[in-house]
């Protein structure tokens, strides 16, 4: 989980339980919470975090820095601006 990034990241989101949508709002609490140029990393299972999460992203001022699976897991790492 997270740590095959080439990212290092200040907070950990482990949304594996969760299905749609609770991995999306678990990353939107975890990013209101966080300071400007702050970095996360959720890992979720949901297949639709795979579309929603960069989609959110794209909508907002922060970064995706970072997307890949491994296994059945989908790890995203996200700067907020």
């Amino acid at each position: 989980m997270c740590v095959n990034t080439i990212h290092k990241y200040d907070v950990l989101v482990d949304a594996r339980d969760d299905r749609c949508p609770m991995p999306l709002l678990k990353m939107k609490m975890a990013l209101a919470k966080m300071s400007p140029a702050g970095v996360l990393c959720i890992v979720a299972k949901d297949v639709g975090s795979k579309r929603d999460i960069p989609y959110y992203l794209s909508l907002t001022e922060s970064s995706l820095l970072e997307q890949k699976e491994e296994g059945n897991e989908f790890i995203f790492v996200i700067r907020k601006n």
